[in-house]
């Protein structure tokens, strides 16, 4: 069975940081990709980014040299570091298992494809 679950949310002040974490089952973990996504309320969903078994990973625009992604394979956990948070960076964060290089999982999977966990909600205050 495909699982995943988000972790880690919470409210902060602009300028600060938060560590996300996506915990998939050994199942998941070694067969599917991750990727973090987020959406605000009125707006699309959006890839931030991912990481593949090859260590590849991909960011969103938005989020370069702020956010980074990471896998720890021991606990089969994908981390998501969050830092210069900003009051755009406030929504709903979830991760999906997938297939696909991490470039192709942060710019093309759309909700309905892949394997997906119920989120978690970030808020940054200005």
């Amino acid at each position: 069975q495909v699982q995943v679950e988000e972790s880690g949310g919470a409210s902060v002040h602009a300028g600060g940081s938060l560590r996300l974490s996506c915990t998939a089952n050994e199942y998941t973990y070694s067969r599917y990709n991750i990727g973090w996504f987020r959406q605000a309320p009125g707006k699309a969903r959006q890839g931030v980014a991912a990481v593949d078994d090859e260590g590849g990973t991909a960011y969103a625009d938005d989020v370069k040299g702020r956010f980074t992604i990471s896998r720890d394979n021991a606990s089969h956990t994908v981390y998501l570091q969050m830092n210069s948070l900003e009051p755009e960076d406030t929504a709903m964060y979830y991760c999906a298992a997938a297939r696909g290089d991490a470039s192709w999982i942060v710019h093309n999977l759309k909700a309905g494809f892949g394997y997906w966990g119920q989120g978690t909600q970030v808020t940054v205050s200005s």
